[in-house]
C-alpha cells in the first residue's frame, strides 16, 4: 500500500506534468514579446545618451528599421488573453514612445514637439491628438494611449516616467524597451532616477521645488501630501509630510543634444 509520502508525490509529478504546458505558454508568449520589441530596444541603446537625451540625429540615419517595428505592430492584438497586465502595460509604453520618437523624426530638426502639426483630412492637428500608429488595426494618437490605454486602465503615475514626452524637462528616456517582466523595476528606477535628479526637482527637508510634470498630472499623483508620501518611496532626501512646495517651469525643448531652454507652462496637451 503506498504511503501518504508517495501519494503527496505522484499528485505533485503529476500536478507538475498538467501544468508544465501552461509554463512553456507563458515562456513562448514573453519570448515572443521580447523579439516584437527587440528593434525598438536596440534603438534606445544605440541612440540614448549617458546624460538623458536622444540622438535624433543619429535616429534619423536608422528610420527605416524604427518604421518597420510601427508598421509591425499593425498586426499585433493589444488586447491578448494570453499577456500579462504588465505585459499590456509594457507594450502601450514602447508604442507611445517609439511613436512620439518616429514624429520627431518625420519634422527633424526643430526646437520642440510642440511645434509639429500634422496635416489630416479636413486640416491640421497637433502631435498629441493626430493618428500617429496603427494597432492591431485601429489607429492611436499619443494622448489617446497615455488617457485610454495607459493612464485609464493601470492607474500607475510612474508611467510619466515612463513615457518619452521628448521634451527637455520630461524624465530621461530609459535606454532600453520596456519589458513585462521586469517593469515595475524599469519603472521604480525611473522613478528614482528623476526625482533624485536636481535638474529636475530640488528636496529638502521642509521644503521642495519639483517638477511641472507633477502639477500637470496632479489628479494622479493626488493632494500634495499625496505626493509628498509618493516623494519619499523614492527620494534620498526625507521630506517632512508638512513640507511646502513649490512647483517649476516645464521647458518643452527638444530632448535633443541641447541644453535646456525655452520653458514653457506644461499645460494639458
Amino acid at each position: 500500500m503506498p504511503t501518504v509520502s508517495r501519494l503527496l508525490y505522484r499528485f505533485l509529478g503529476g500536478l507538475f506534468l498538467f501544468m508544465l504546458p501552461c509554463f512553456a505558454a507563458q515562456a513562448d508568449d514573453n519570448n515572443a514579446l521580447e523579439l516584437l520589441h527587440e528593434p525598438w530596444n536596440a534603438l534606445l541603446m544605440q541612440h540614448s545618451t549617458l546624460d538623458g537625451h536622444v540622438d535624433y540625429q543619429g535616429m534619423l540615419e536608422e528610420e527605416d528599421k524604427l518604421l518597420d517595428y510601427l508598421l509591425s505592430l499593425r498586426k499585433v492584438n493589444p488586447r491578448n488573453p494570453a499577456w500579462s497586465s504588465n505585459d499590456t502595460k509594457a507594450f502601450w509604453l514602447n508604442t507611445y514612445n517609439a511613436a512620439a520618437t518616429y514624429l520627431v523624426l518625420q519634422y527633424y530638426p526643430i526646437s520642440s514637439i510642440n511645434d509639429i502639426r500634422v496635416k489630416t483630412v479636413g486640416g491640421q492637428k497637433s502631435p498629441w491628438d493626430a493618428p500617429v500608429v496603427e494597432v492591431g488595426g485601429q489607429s492611436y494618437s499619443l494622448n489617446q494611449i497615455e488617457r485610454q490605454m495607459l493612464t485609464a486602465q493601470f492607474h500607475d503615475p510612474r508611467v510619466h516616467f515612463g513615457l518619452l514626452y521628448t521634451a527637455a524637462s520630461a524624465p530621461a528616456p530609459l535606454a532600453e524597451a520596456y519589458d513585462g517582466t521586469r517593469i515595475n523595476q524599469q519603472l521604480d528606477a525611473q522613478a528614482r532616477r528623476f526625482i533624485n535628479d536636481p535638474t529636475f526637482n530640488q528636496l529638502a527637508s521642509g521644503q521642495v521645488q519639483v517638477s511641472g510634470l507633477f502639477d500637470a498630472y496632479s489628479a494622479e499623483f493626488g493632494t500634495e501630501t499625496a505626493l509628498i508620501a509618493f516623494l519619499n518611496r523614492y527620494a534620498r532626501t526625507p521630506i517632512q509630510p508638512t513640507a511646502t512646495i513649490e512647483y517649476q517651469s516645464f521647458s518643452w525643448a527638444l530632448n535633443d543634444r541641447t541644453p535646456i531652454g525655452n520653458a514653457q507652462a506644461l499645460g494639458q496637451h
